[in-house]
């Protein structure tokens, strides 16, 4: 063979099998090696855990997917803000938090219809606050940040009364519940199914619900990077939580017999909850959008956030 026809066919092998490792590392970068996913004891997310379809589309190619639960939204996204969550579902307020932190790298994705009804201020059945008013002066428990604090805030409102008003006790939903049923709290404002349980396992009145007060939407959030480098990962996970959102909506006795088996409540319990919620995610739009702001508008002025912030910049819409 002609010395420079040899050289040339030998540069030509080298270009192609330099564009095919390329190539495989592309192929590599579009899929990460894990996937981490923050969840709560109620929901859909737990739904897609139990019947593990995620796991198994995103196996395929290559893609682990590590479960890891919280016992509510906003410690989920401080997860999120240090690198340790990819994805996840929260509340209306734990994102407004997470965005006005330092650094935010939490992104709203998708959210789900409002669900008023699914999170309520309760007081135990023989309690003789009657009335929103009743409240002032009184030890009243909730979960720092989360969804049922705006319901608290709004409450308070409605009344003519603000937090200083009242001795607020930041107590986790389990810490909470203790609290609640050893008369160590006046009052609970909380979220389903922890709202759903006190209801029937301890007759607990409800004082006021959301409806009228809040919107409680639910929201779909990853971190920016994970956005950034793996959006087809995202669009999966929306895909597969669509499809057990519609199941749930269709089947609610067998959901809350699957929800029963992984967070051991009555299953009539949880279907009340279910009952309760919103199902579908969808992108956010203009309303949605608005209506997060005015929360957070709220939430500044009131001194519960340290900036103000622009929820529109925390907003994106995959890719199609």
């Amino acid at each position: 063979m002609h010395p420079v026809l040899k050289a040339r066919l030998r540069a030509l092998a080298a270009i192609v099998a330099g564009t095919l490792v390329l190539g495989a590392a592309h192929a590599d970068e579009a899929w990460p090696k894990q996937f981490t996913i923050g969840y709560q004891k109620f929901g859909t997310l737990i739904i897609l855990k139990s019947r593990g379809d995620l796991d198994k589309r995103l196996a395929a190619h290559g893609v682990t997917v590590k479960w890891a639960e919280f016992p509510a939204g906003a410690p989920i996204l401080e997860g999120m803000n240090g690198g340790s969550v990819d994805f996840g579902i929260t509340g209306e307020t734990p994102p407004v938090f997470a965005q006005a932190a330092a650094g935010s790298v939490v992104r709203y994705i998708a959210y789900e219809p409002a669900a008023p009804a699914g999170e309520a201020i309760l007081v135990p059945k023989n309690s003789p606050l009657k009335t929103l008013a009743d409240l002032k002066g009184k030890r009243v428990a909730v979960a720092k940040g989360s969804n049922s604090y705006y319901l608290l805030v709004q409450a308070l409102k409605k009344a003519g009364l603000t937090l200083d008003d009242i001795n607020v006790a930041f107590l986790k939903p389990a810490d909470a519940n203790a609290a609640f049923a050893q008369g160590g709290v006046d009052a609970w404002s909380i979220w389903d199914y922890y709202y759903a349980a006190g209801q029937a396992q301890s007759g607990a009145r409800v004082l006021a619900s959301g409806e009228g007060l809040i919107d409680n939407h639910a929201f779909f959030l990853a971190s920016k990077d994970e956005i950034a480098k793996y959006p087809e990962v995202l669009k999966i996970a929306l895909e597969e939580t669509a499809k057990v959102d519609l199941w749930t909506r269709e089947h609610p006795d067998e959901a809350a017999a699957l929800l029963s088996q992984q967070v051991g409540i009555d299953a009539a319990i949880l279907k009340t909850a279910i009952q309760r919620s919103g199902f579908g995610p969808k992108p956010l739009g203009p309303e949605v959008i608005a209506a997060q702001q005015r929360m957070a508008d709220a939430l500044y002025a009131l001194k519960q956030l340290p900036n103000a912030i622009t929820v529109q910049d925390a907003v994106v819409t995959l890719p199609q």
